[in-house]
């Protein structure tokens, strides 16, 4: 639960911290909301990945890449949303939210990759 955690609160300080700072440029109106979203998805990839390591070791990596597949197209689907809804400056929209998807995907592969050792360490 921690990796799903630990990026938000450091993406929702920056968010916070870069318009008292002067930097609010850089900061999409709809930032709010990614990080909302960025949210839920990680939680419902970490339930996701645990039902997968809770029901069979073997399992693991099919729920994983189901979890990553099932990432993309909800993102896909976020920005299509946002495109259709008209948001303001969508190419700033695109890239912070690209840099958000990869700043999260970072923690979570960081998470599996401790699962991973866990397998490596049963096995000689």
């Amino acid at each position: 639960m921690l990796r799903i955690l630990m990026p938000l609160v450091l993406s929702g300080i920056v968010f916070f911290l870069a318009p008292v700072l002067g930097s609010g440029g850089w900061i999409h109106r709809d930032s709010w909301d990614m990080l909302a979203f960025f949210g839920c998805l990680g939680f419902l990839n970490y339930r996701l990945i645990e039902r997968g390591f809770a029901d069979r070791e073997e399992k693991f990596v099919t729920f994983y890449l189901g979890s990553m597949v099932l990432r993309m197209i909800l993102s896909f689907a976020f920005l299509l949303v946002y495109l259709l809804l008209g948001a303001l400056d969508f190419k700033h929209f695109i890239l912070e939210f690209f840099v958000l998807y990869l700043f999260f995907a970072g923690f979570e592969f960081a998470g599996v990759y401790r699962k991973l050792r866990h397998f490596s360490e049963k096995k000689p």
